[in-house]
């Protein structure tokens, strides 16, 4: 997608130089676009750490990247014991999202196969770009089949139809096109009139800061309100529909994503309003089917909640403090919500309801 009019992804291999991925640094949007160099493993498992990248589909293909640079690293002794290490150390940088260990673990497995080969290197580059590019097309698939859902409600209100979501599931989350965003870019591509509230998404304002960039930059219409502003807009009739990602998605249905997606799965449920789920299969764990019990949640740095950044009349970002000192501070990264609440999970191979028997069809 684009900024300021020229068409990027999230991450791509430096021109020129390929020992070098870039990334775009995502703490500095929207008041700054800066490019950030990763040129070692440590560089990878902070960025990832760090949400110099965040969202599951972009984590996974960074981590993938960070294996081969980890390849390059290489220098003697045991390839296999090497990389291991180096993967189990990437995947510690966020336990949650499930496409992070995915990632590692298709990239360790190729290199394995291939440690013969005498272009091993260039093999490693062009799997982490296979990954990549797969990343495109799931999300552009996913644009497609949710466009649909779009569509009818538009064919049934004849006005425009109004999305609620909630943190950032958009293209920067993911290389291109975005999940929970594709399909309200296929609907402005299409020319169905649409208008999303985007939750500021404390406590890293992911939705005011990311989403709202994006959509802006698309020319989509958008509104960002206060996270607990939802259930009144829902009560109202100002939500037709609501679209969310996830992090991690269980062979039941229940979806882990950003904190606060659970109360807006409530509100939605109570209002009878349709609460959908963009993911690509990859971040479906089909091996877990309880994802309150089973899913370990993220716990993050208090000063997330105690801190906030912003610029001030000059531009200049500041960060500044919120809360009084002494205080006792919890910041969980994600909660679960259960199947039961979940419209439908829309994916890269086809829309399905949060259950074992239609997600298991989406393993073959």
């Amino acid at each position: 997608m684009k900024i300021q009019g020229k068409q990027y992804h999230t991450i791509w291999l430096k021109e020129g130089d390929s020992k070098t991925v870039q990334v775009i640094d995502q703490r500095k949007l929207p008041f700054q676009f800066e490019v950030v160099d990763l040129k070692t493993t440590q560089d990878s498992w902070f960025a990832i750490n760090e949400m110099v990248v965040r969202g599951a589909p972009l984590i996974g293909v960074t981590a993938a990247f960070g294996i081969y640079i980890a390849l390059l690293e290489f220098q003697e002794g045991n390839l296999e014991t090497y990389l291991i290490e180096k993967a189990d150390y990437l995947k510690s940088s966020r336990p949650t999202a499930v496409n992070l260990a995915f990632a590692v673990e298709e990239m360790l497995k190729f290199i394995l196969q291939e440690k013969s080969n005498p272009k091993l290197i260039e093999k490693t580059l062009e799997k982490a770009n296979q990954l990549k590019e797969k990343e495109i097309q799931f999300s552009e698939k996913i644009g497609e089949f949710g466009v649909n859902i779009i569509e009818e409600i538009y064919e049934t209100k004849k006005d425009t139809v109004n999305i609620l979501t909630h943190c950032n599931a958009g293209w920067l989350a993911c290389i291109d096109w975005g999940t929970a965003t594709a399909p309200m870019y296929k609907a402005h591509l299409k020319g169905i009139p649409v208008h999303v509230w985007v939750d500021e998404t404390r406590p890293r304002n992911q939705g005011a800061r990311l989403t709202a960039f994006e959509l802006g930059e698309e020319g989509i219409p958008h509104t960002v309100i206060p996270d607990n502003t939802g259930g009144h807009l829902m009560q109202h009739g100002q939500v037709d529909c609501c679209v969310v990602g996830s992090d991690r998605t269980t062979l039941n249905g229940d979806v882990c994503n950003k904190i606060g997606t659970y109360l807006k799965a409530l509100a939605a449920f109570d209002n009878e309003i349709p609460f959908y789920a963009a993911l690509p299969v990859s971040t479906i764990d089909f091996s877990i089917s309880d994802g309150l019990k089973e899913i370990p949640i993220e716990e993050r740095e208090t000063e997330e909640v105690t801190h906030i950044e912003g610029k001030d009349a000059q531009g200049r970002l500041h960060t500044v403090q919120l809360t009084g000192d002494g205080h006792k501070i919890s910041n969980f990264g994600f909660d679960v919500t259960p199947a039961r609440l979940i419209s439908a999970i829309i994916t890269e191979k086809a829309v399905v309801h949060a259950n074992a028997e239609e997600i298991s069809t989406l393993r073959v």
